[in-house]
């Protein structure tokens, strides 16, 4: 399965239209089908009530205040009261239903965005910023709450209160009605028109906020280097130009997200003076009585003011939909790295077996060509070659981080896209040259995503530890397993990260290991220590050190230079060091 995995530019992608972004927009709400029905039941009532009020207020005029029979006045008076208190109890329960509805569908997507990003490739984020992913994640899915939770009902009641005062604009008097109404129609066919420019703006609106995130998320997490080469002035300048196109983008979203209002504004004027107009004359002329008139002023009140209210909803309907648009290009995604059924492996066959595998991240650069070789069970083998020749992309591909352009990769004579995610990370142990940690202790990270520890308690894992031989190790952290990890394991040195790191692979028993650098940052007698602690493994564990300084594979069974997209058995540590050489004069 192939797809665009760059999500970072919808403005120049297709846009969804309008109706089946509103479709697939109310599929959110499929579980708040109950509560959603209190709402709108609420809403209608209140806008029921709010429609024959002025029904009542011209009846009272006519057949009451004008013939001064004021019983009346205070009869139909108590009833208007009791309907504006009914009018607010219903108000209040929509308001509170719909911002509940509103806080569950911000949670519920917030999740699902996240955890469709955890199933994605890592080529996925090679290509998307981190502070747009963050900005979808945070500000799209709250413009999608804001809009259920604030404007969704105020939406649907304004069109009913519209819709309903129109029929009794029509119903009162029919000539005055559709001349009161003419000004809507050019209104129709304005928003028509001005909706898609609306839709379009506010969407480069969202991606410059994810460029601005990206550019803050990159400063921050680069500070310590920022500062180091003293380029501040760099990052400022970056910062500066993100900030001055997202201020761009956001002047001109919000002037087009308020054309609306004025328009929308200037037209109810113009019909209320064509009803007044109107309306004064067929009083004059006997055809209208003072009550119906107030009450017609009062309906094209209620048929206009919804429509200014509407000019505000559309915007942030907009806003919403644009939101949408970029959260959906995530939901919609899936993995490519797809699981194949195939038929079980065996342990006669190589540990690892690459069948002509070729391997791009883009289709104008191959990093990988026609690369076949086989490793075997319980062997070392040491990948060598210059930086950016292709060492940590071969060991991806093994780690199944990315899938072959072509050719296939074998795990144990068994095609390596037919082991699930859980399989291939109990097998594949895999050491970065700079691992991240997670904010907790040294417990947390040390035994992360090891299930076989789950329920072992601290006295045992201390044990555990101390039959690995790590407890060297560990005890290089002042509290040991309870030593704090915080940011990420910034507050902490490179080589601590790679002890972490290394003690978390080991104590999975892997049937690979791959340890890409791992040693670089550490002083001689830890990588002393771990080498010993290499040679306790299992006989069985294979193991592929990529490493640039030759001391760390000496003791290779077996080396491969990889360089220029070919992979070739180096034979002996000195043709390996000739290689390098080789390679260093001709560059």
């Amino acid at each position: 399965m192939t797809y665009d995995l760059n999500i970072g530019q919808p403005e120049n992608k297709k846009r969804t239209k309008t109706f089946k972004a509103l479709k697939k927009l109310f599929m959110i709400l499929a579980d708040e089908k109950n509560t959603l029905a209190m709402a709108l039941t609420a809403i209608l009532i209140n806008s029921a009530l709010t429609l024959f009020a002025p029904l009542i207020i011209g009846h009272t005029i006519d057949n009451y205040v004008q013939t001064k029979q004021y019983n009346g006045v205070l009869l139909f008076s108590g009833i208007l009261l009791g309907m504006y208190l009914i009018s607010l109890l219903t108000s209040y329960l929509q308001t509170k239903l719909m911002g509940s509805i509103g806080q569950r569908v911000l949670y519920k997507l917030r999740n699902d965005v996240f955890n469709k990003l955890q199933e994605l490739p890592v080529a996925f984020f090679n290509v998307n910023k981190a502070g747009d992913l963050i900005s979808r994640i945070n500000n799209d899915t709250d413009k999608l709450n804001q809009f259920f939770s604030q404007y969704l009902m105020q939406f649907i009641g304004s069109i009913f209160i519209m819709v309903g005062a129109g029929i009794f604009l029509l119903t009162i008097n029919l000539p005055l009605g559709l001349t009161a109404m003419a000004p809507a129609a050019a209104l129709l066919l304005f928003t028509r028109i001005v909706t898609p420019w609306v839709k379009k703006l506010n969407a480069v609106n969202m991606a410059s906020t994810g460029n601005l995130s990206s550019e803050i998320q990159e400063s921050l997490s680069n500070f310590k280097v920022v500062v180091a080469f003293n380029r501040r002035d760099y990052f400022r300048k970056r910062f500066d130009a993100a900030n001055k196109h997202y201020y761009d983008t956001a002047v001109k979203a919000g002037l087009a997200n308020s054309i609306f209002i004025p328009i929308y504004g200037f037209f109810s004027n113009m019909g209320q003076l064509i009803v007044l107009a109107f309306g004064i004359y067929l009083v004059s002329t006997g055809k209208f009585t003072l009550g119906l008139l107030i009450s017609f002023l009062s309906y094209i009140s209620s048929f206009y003011n919804p429509l200014r209210q509407l000019a505000a909803i559309w915007s942030n309907f907009q806003i919403a939909l644009a939101g949408w648009d970029r959260i959906s290009r995530i939901l919609s995604l899936q993995n490519n790295l797809v699981i194949k059924k195939t038929a079980g492996g065996s342990s006669t066959f190589p540990v690892i077996a690459f069948n002509d595998v070729s391997f791009s991240y883009t289709e104008d650069k191959k990093v990988i060509q026609q690369a076949d070789f086989k490793l075997e069970q319980g062997k070392t083998y040491a990948f060598v070659g210059p930086t950016g020749g292709g060492k940590t992309t071969t060991a991806s591909l093994i780690a199944r981080l990315y899938d072959p352009t072509k050719g296939n990769i074998e795990l144990n004579g068994r095609d390596l896209r037919s082991y699930s995610s859980k399989e291939r990370s109990e097998k594949i142990g895999f050491i970065i040259q700079d691992p991240f940690l997670f904010t907790g202790t040294v417990r947390d990270n040390v035994f992360y995503g090891n299930d076989q520890f789950n329920e072992t308690t601290d006295e045992n894992l201390v044990e555990i530890i101390k039959q690995s031989g790590l407890t060297d190790l560990l005890n290089r952290f002042e509290k040991g397993l309870e030593t704090p990890v915080e940011n990420g394991g910034e507050s902490m040195s490179l080589g601590q990260k790679q002890i972490i790191a290394f003690m978390r692979a080991v104590l999975r028993n892997p049937e690979l290991l791959i340890l890409d650098e791992a040693t670089a940052n550490i002083d001689t007698v830890t990588e002393q220590q771990l080498e010993t602690i290499l040679k306790q493994l299992s006989e069985s564990t294979t193991r592929i050190i990529i490493a640039h300084r030759l001391n760390t594979i000496e003791n290779a069974d077996e080396i491969f230079f990889i360089n220029d997209s070919r992979i070739i058995r180096a034979g002996s540590m000195e043709n390996a060091v000739e290689m390098l050489m080789h390679q260093k004069h001709d560059s």
